[in-house]
């Protein structure tokens, strides 16, 4: 997107593919009164929708909706903006995007130039850009346009609007603006040291600080539960075979889901699914049972093994399933306890969760007693199939994953905020250090404190190189 030319006029369907009752049809550009003009054979009245039909070449009508003209900078781009609301067939929508590309090139009469020379279909995620190129937005807000868009959660979507209406920004642009506080009277001090002021002492350096540290904290903590609510947990039921992994995500999702038979290796590959625990969405997947290689009856369930143990490398949490009617045998304990020594190796970091299944029939057993040779981890006892210990397991995995409950006032954020968030407050912690020594680290004050305005920056897009721009707006939807 960052080679496009950005002047030029864009147009695209902005509502979803396929049929419907309504379809859009939007143009964003300077001076689009002509092109309007052909199209619907009528003078538009600024933000007034007009009912009428929209025109060919030959004046004849293609389909009646309404239109809307927006003249910039009021619009959502910040240019005009044309939008034709006609009826939602694809057929439809194609037919006034060719007729849009046609009379923009038509000479018109009271011009005598093109109408809107240079019209061109737009980019994913392009008239977003636009409007935060025009500074109708910031990079925050229009991360969270989008954010809204793919919410997988009521308390997501929430969420998302919060940071779309500025939340997070004004968050943001407070410890900003603390920050060039500080960097003021640090750089003034830097350039006027014969005035041998007390920087430190009288500008309460130290205190500002430490206030712009905890304040800086506290909208991590925020950002932090903003990413899980749009990111989610990713959640690995894992085991040897025929030790409940289907059982309990159907019991999870309160539907049949996965297969379930008394028959070991019923699961052959991986079984998604999407759930949602107090708004923070779960992508659960329940994988093929694991045991020795050799072990495999065939090359389908060694694939599916690892298929398995890859879902295990990219997970969150692994939810480790233990049989209570077989951890009596030796031979089943020895592959469980192989199975624990292989998730607790370098390179697997995800949480491990010790889920002591098929409690209504193995309720003699002593769980603590047969948890000790397992490795460090939360041991859980239940039932998938009548959902004992279920509530718990929900509880504990929102509890690993770091979600606090009843938190009002949450924005959506991502792993890049939290990210630079992170680093902002590493840059502060040197700041503290440097303010410590007095006047003898200034200048290495300074810089720290610059690099933290930086970071911060970074977030609503006042320091952002245009890869990430085009990173960002190409993961939009055409039309957005």
């Amino acid at each position: 997107m960052t080679g496009m030319d950005r002047d030029a006029p864009i147009m695209a369907v902005a509502t979803a593919s396929g049929r419907g009752a309504v379809g859009i049809v939007r143009v964003s550009g300077r001076g689009l009164l002509p092109l309007a003009r052909a199209l619907c054979g009528r003078e538009l009245v600024p933000r007034m929708a007009s009912y009428g039909p929209f025109r060919d070449g030959r004046g004849e009508a293609l389909d009646q909706g309404l239109a809307l003209y927006f003249p910039g900078p009021h619009s959502y781009t910040g240019e005009d903006v044309l939008e034709l609301q006609g009826h939602g067939g694809p057929v439809v929508m194609q037919l006034l995007l060719a007729r849009c590309l046609e009379a923009a090139a038509e000479v018109d009469a009271t011009t005598g130039r093109a109408r809107l020379p240079g019209l061109r279909l737009a980019e994913p995620g392009e008239f977003t850009q636009r409007a935060f190129l025009h500074d109708k937005i910031d990079l925050a807000q229009a991360e969270a346009i989008a954010d809204l868009i793919d919410a997988s959660t009521e308390a997501a979507a929430r969420s998302a609007t919060r940071s779309l209406g500025g939340a997070f920004s004004r968050e943001i642009d407070a410890l900003r603006d603390q920050i060039v506080q500080l960097r003021m009277l640090v750089e003034a001090t830097l350039d006027f040291p014969e005035e041998e002021i007390d920087f430190l002492e009288k500008a309460n350096a130290r205190g500002r600080l430490d206030r712009l540290q905890a304040t800086l904290d506290g909208v991590l903590a925020q950002a932090r539960q903003g990413a899980l609510l749009r990111e989610g947990l990713q959640v690995v039921l894992a085991g040897q075979p025929n030790a409940g992994k289907s059982s309990l995500l159907n019991a999870l999702a309160g539907a049949e889901l996965a297969i379930v038979t008394p028959i070991a290796g019923t699961t052959r590959d991986k079984v998604s699914e999407t759930l949602q625990i107090e708004g923070v969405p779960l992508h659960i997947i329940d994988t093929a049972g694991l045991r020795a290689d050799h072990e495999a009856t065939d090359e389908v369930e060694r694939i599916g093994m690892a298929r398995s143990w890859e879902a295990i490398a990219q997970a969150d949490a692994v939810l480790f399933l233990h049989d209570l009617t077989r951890v009596s045998d030796p031979a089943y304990a020895q592959a469980d306890a192989d199975i624990a020594a292989r998730l607790s190796s370098p390179g697997q970091g995800a949480t491990v969760l010790h889920i002591f299944n098929k409690a209504d029939v193995g309720m003699d057993v002593d769980v603590d007693a047969l948890a000790q040779p397992q490795p460090p981890g939360e041991v859980l006892r239940l039932s998938a199939r009548t959902g004992e210990g279920l509530q718990a397991l929900r509880q504990t995995l929102l509890r690993q994953a770091g979600w606090q409950a009843a938190q009002e006032g949450v924005f959506i954020a991502r792993q890049r905020h939290v990210q630079a968030l992170n680093a902002a407050r590493e840059h502060l912690a040197l700041a503290q250090a440097h303010a410590a020594q007095h006047d003898g680290a200034l200048d290495l004050l300074a810089e720290e404190l610059r690099l933290a305005h930086q970071a911060l920056g970074r977030i609503t897009g006042a320091f952002s190189a245009d890869d990430l721009l085009g990173e960002i707006f190409t993961r939009f939807c055409i039309g957005k």
